[in-house]
């Protein structure tokens, strides 16, 4: 995985067919994303859906998982060759039902991986995918996967592009105490009258309603402070 902005990436977890990470950009909700490699070989394929499940029971972030999941979720996502086996395909969609993963829309080609292309023998699958959680889409809903296509491999390239719906201020207003209201009196007074109106709550609370306050009654005394 790269990433241009170390910041904005937080490793989680990862092995030889995984990495976990949790992204934090600024002006976006944070959400985990993580690249999945499907086990390979069908007899240890269940080893890969206990992953999707034990990655599931770790974090409640909005999620996605995208990568080559080396499976179907049904006779659909292929095309040529015997049909695809049955339990396979039924393993796959328990794992997404358990863990209420969404199947992700693929724009364009509907197939992203081929062998014996122009043969007789020709095969293409649709193995390579974006499962979302719930939360990942609604913060998500107009994001778009595509399928590029274009490749020397005989996988082709998957893009995802989300776009962001719900959007966090980027600006946060940072409190600041002007030494200058000390020498008002109301400054004392609004702090003891909040101090006492707010007596049984909190540290946190009352300090935070003592700001409030204090910040309003500033703003209107000083106004802009540099005149």
């Amino acid at each position: 995985m790269l990433w241009r902005n170390k910041d904005e990436i937080t490793v989680q977890s990862y092995s030889t067919n995984h990495i976990d990470v949790l992204l934090t950009i600024q002006g976006w909700h944070p959400f985990r994303l993580t690249g999945l490699y499907g086990e390979p070989n069908r007899s240890k394929r269940r080893s890969t859906w206990n992953l999707i499940r034990h990655l599931h029971s770790q974090f409640q972030n909005p999620w996605i998982l995208i990568g080559d999941m080396n499976n179907v979720l049904g006779q659909a996502d292929k095309r040529g060759g015997p049909l695809y086996p049955t339990w396979l395909i039924n393993g796959f969609q328990e794992v997404l039902e358990e863990c209420d993963l969404h199947d992700m829309e693929l724009t364009g080609y509907p197939f992203t991986w081929e062998r014996g292309h122009g043969t007789d023998k020709w095969v293409e699958i649709r193995l390579d995918r974006a499962l979302t959680s719930g939360s990942w889409l609604n913060l998500f809903k107009d994001a778009k996967l595509v399928n590029l296509e274009v490749s020397t491999s005989d996988h082709s390239p998957i893009f995802l592009e989300p776009v962001n719906n719900v959007l966090i201020p980027s600006r946060v207003h940072k409190f600041k105490f002007e030494n200058a209201w000390l020498r008002e009196p109301v400054c004392q007074r609004i702090m003891e009258d909040s101090w006492n109106k707010n007596f049984n709550e909190n540290m946190h609370t009352k300090l935070s309603r003592y700001l409030e306050e204090v910040s309003a009654w500033g703003q209107d005394f000083t106004g802009n402070f540099k005149q």
